[in-house]
């Protein structure tokens, strides 16, 4: 009890990034921030696990498939949230408490507001969507049940989001990963129990991911109200501060939409996947599931980077915060080239794992091994994408990831599959097409860009 204790009320667990070795301060703050979104994976990891071995094929698919219906939702909401992260820790590198405790209050009104919006939106859109993607009729019921029931739960997700990207930008990363280990293992004890003891379903899968996510938003909300520094929760300062509002939503909007559009695309994406059946829709689940594990080092580093040229812009430091995003992006490309090695010798053992029907081996572990190794690409868009974000600038990589990940995408599925060859890895082979082009476009604008030419607090230093 003392230990849970001191977790909430530890006198000083920010990190001050304008000083000291940066590598050690990107691998401090992106090793816990890594760890928690590997706990964060199992959330839909231990979902597909147990509906794809203890329900059926089609539950399976079901499950795996309206990944881009929930993250059109939920990654409008994290770009608007990275807004409210690079303001904070711009002004935590100026050593501007009052306005890091205004900013963080008001974020945390947004998402209460935007928390209601988004239940609503996301119960009257489950049919629409599912029809865009043309799901299978056997699969669409399942698919809409755990939908409507992730929907009416999404509130814990989204406190947790902004509480932890509050603590993250204050170079903070142990705490958010303590609560989303605490949550993966409700999360997957009630998979088993729900599942397994009570034949829920889809159903019971969905009903323990969002208590899981209940918990840990009421974790990281006691973390706030128990701080002793200037990120402190204080009920009578929650209301909107619309100076801070306005600075938010200039640099989370765009990156919002960017989100968000991609995300709504790649809608368009799995309808081109449903079109060959259930069998090659588990087999894309499964190494979309894969696939999700390698990329989060680089992302781990691309948030740290984030955080590492926010503070240092704070602190009027262009050279030191440029040199963290490249010493950001060495470490990811070294990462990933690592990981990549045993996912392709071990391809069809890996998606076994998920689903160990003959047909579903064959499609999962073929796109492994055909995508897997364009990886490494994406370190470069992930990683300067995150410091350009950090300095304010998100408009940059919005537009790029937009055009890559959206236009470019779409029109190379339609040339593909209606003119060329409508096969299942052509038409997946979208993917590092897009990533090969956002990469060049970003690493462009980031080395003709001036960092400091969007601080957030210019203005009043």
């Amino acid at each position: 009890m003392t230990g849970v204790k001191r977790l909430f009320t530890q006198k000083k667990t920010d990190v001050d990034m304008t000083q000291g070795s940066i590598v050690r301060h990107l691998l401090y703050f992106a090793f816990p921030l890594l760890l928690g979104n590997v706990f964060q994976q199992l959330y839909n990891m231990v979902d597909t696990w147990v509906v794809g071995n203890y329900v059926s094929n089609e539950a399976f698919s079901a499950v795996g498939s309206v990944g881009p219906i929930i993250n059109t939702l939920i990654g409008f909401f994290v770009g608007l949230s990275s807004g409210a992260g690079a303001v904070i820790s711009q002004y935590y590198g100026a050593k501007k408490d009052d306005k890091v405790s205004d900013a963080m209050h008001t974020a945390l009104v947004m998402t209460l507001i935007l928390g209601v919006v988004f239940t609503a939106v996301g119960l009257l859109m489950t049919p629409f969507m599912l029809d865009l993607m043309k799901t299978p009729e056997e699969v669409k019921p399942q698919s809409i049940a755990y939908l409507r029931i992730y929907f009416a739960g999404i509130m814990g997700l989204m406190i947790y989001n902004i509480g932890s990207g509050i603590l993250r930008a204050v170079g903070d990363s142990r705490k958010p990963f303590l609560f989303l280990v605490a949550s993966a293992i409700i999360n997957t004890v009630l998979d088993l129990v729900f599942v397994l003891v009570f034949d829920m379903g889809v159903e019971g899968v969905a009903y323990a991911t969002i208590i899981a996510q209940g918990v840990s938003a009421v974790l990281v909300v006691l973390s706030l109200l128990r701080s002793r520094s200037c990120i402190r929760l204080k009920l009578s300062g929650l209301c909107i501060h619309f100076d801070m509002l306005k600075k938010i939503i200039s640099v989370g909007i765009p990156a919002a939409l960017q989100m968000a559009l991609t995300s709504f695309s790649n809608v368009f994406v799995q309808s081109y996947i449903n079109y060959f059946g259930p069998d090659c829709m588990s087999g894309w689940t499964a190494y979309s599931k894969i696939d999700q594990l390698i990329l989060l080092p680089m992302q781990s580093l691309a948030i740290a980077s984030t955080t590492f040229v926010g503070q240092n812009l704070g602190s009027r430091q262009e050279k030191r915060a440029k040199k963290g995003s490249n010493t950001a992006l060495l470490m990811a490309i070294i990462i990933t080239v690592v990981l990549m090695i045993p996912v392709l010798i071990f391809a069809p053992y890996l998606v076994r794992f998920f689903n160990a029907k003959t047909e579903v081996v064959e499609y999962g572990a073929m796109l492994l091994r055909w995508l897997s190794p364009f990886y490494v690409l994406c370190c470069v868009n992930q990683i300067y994408a995150g410091a350009l974000r950090g300095s304010g600038n998100s408009r940059a990589p919005m537009v790029i990831m937009l055009t890559s990940f959206v236009f470019f995408r779409q029109a190379y599925l339609f040339v593909m599959s209606n003119f060329i060859c409508n096969d299942i890895i052509p038409l997946a082979m979208s993917y590092p097409a897009g990533w090969l082009l956002c990469s060049l476009l970003t690493a462009v604008y980031y080395h003709k860009a001036k960092l400091s030419k969007t601080r957030l607090v210019e203005e009043e230093t």
